[in-house]
């Protein structure tokens, strides 16, 4: 799914605009947030894609949601 994701006052935040959603990221699996697993502040997990380097946020991916214990 496509998701943007962006820096605010509060933290990282994932917008998901299919469901117009919008969640914090309140754990990764890497502390460069990229190539790996983050979870929201709803319960749901996604992963994201790697990058060689850190790109400039705001950004759009197409980011994979992973089952968790919610659905």
């Amino acid at each position: 799914m496509k998701v943007m994701i962006r820096e605010t006052a509060k933290g990282t935040e994932v917008y998901v605009p299919k469901k117009d959603l919008e969640e914090m990221i309140v754990e990764t699996e890497s502390p460069a947030l990229w190539g790996g697993w983050a979870r929201l502040s709803n319960g749901w997990v996604l992963e994201l894609p790697a990058f060689d380097e850190a790109p400039k946020l705001p950004i759009t991916i197409e980011a994979r949601r992973l089952a968790n214990a919610e659905d």
